[in-house]
């Protein structure tokens, strides 16, 4: 599991006001401004922080992990000056989900939406899908999440990222390992950081960036602790149809 930030609510506010850097951990690359308009910051009890994507108007997909028992997630709207925090309406966590597995990188359920009251302002929906299976040494993902920049820091949190990345190890159904395809988890390169649970993996799929899987682990390289080694998703292979299923007896409209 990547460990939240231990971030006041005011602190991450003021991230909104940040030049944005343009890294995860190790990327010189910003996502398209399609896909930023669908990133959102979640904060979970106590102040740590985790990626969230739209998925509709008023919908967020996150990891099961990032959700804190109760009401206690909050989603921070940058539309206003200074920002806000917002309040879910609801929150669904896959029925399946484990909380001991995740904690030990094995493979469950790590996925979970936010409903909102209304549509977040400046805020755009990103298609969701599944990964193209059989995965292959060449299958690339992108991953997009708002974390730190630097591992055992909070520098950069709050700014959406981009960070491409290669499959690694035996690929499944249930777990997908990325690698900076440069490093190979032998040095330091890119991959999640802290604050980067939930986020999105985009793949490319005739040309349009579709949602694949959810951000649930990283490891630093040589699969020491921290940053810039593996990040670990949980690919919407076996989840997406309780996604839809969930968002639209929530009244959403999910292609």
């Amino acid at each position: 599991m990547i460990p939240f930030p231990r971030l006041c609510a005011a602190l991450i506010i003021s991230f909104a006001f940040v030049q944005p850097s343009h890294a995860i951990t190790g990327s010189r690359s910003a996502p398209s401004s399609g896909v930023a308009q669908s990133i959102v910051t979640v904060v979970a009890a106590g102040g740590g922080v985790c990626t969230g994507t739209m998925i509709a108007p008023n919908i967020i997909l996150t990891a099961a992990h990032c959700i804190a028992p109760g009401t206690a997630n909050r989603v921070i709207d940058y539309s206003t000056k200074p920002p806000q925090l917002i309040a879910p309406q609801q929150v669904a966590v896959h029925p399946r989900y484990n909380a001991q597995s995740i904690a030990a990188h094995r493979a469950t359920a790590d996925v979970a939406l936010l409903r909102l009251s209304a549509p977040m302002p400046g805020k755009s929906a990103a298609l969701l899908g599944v990964p193209r299976i059989p995965f292959t040494p060449v299958s690339r993902f992108t991953v997009v999440g708002i974390g730190s920049t630097v591992a055992g820091s909070d520098s950069g949190v709050g700014t959406a990222r981009a960070a491409p990345l290669a499959v690694t190890g035996q690929p499944g159904t249930l777990q997908v390992r990325l690698v900076d395809p440069q490093t190979q988890n032998k040095a330091a390169g890119m991959g999640a950081c802290t604050g980067d649970s939930g986020a999105p993996a985009f793949e490319d799929q005739d040309g349009r960036s579709v949602i694949v899987g959810v951000v649930s682990w990283s490891t630093g390289a040589n699969n020491s602790a921290g940053c810039g080694g593996l990040t670990g998703v949980t690919p919407l292979t076996l989840y997406n149809d309780w996604i839809v299923k969930t968002a639209r007896s929530w009244g959403a409209a999910i292609p």
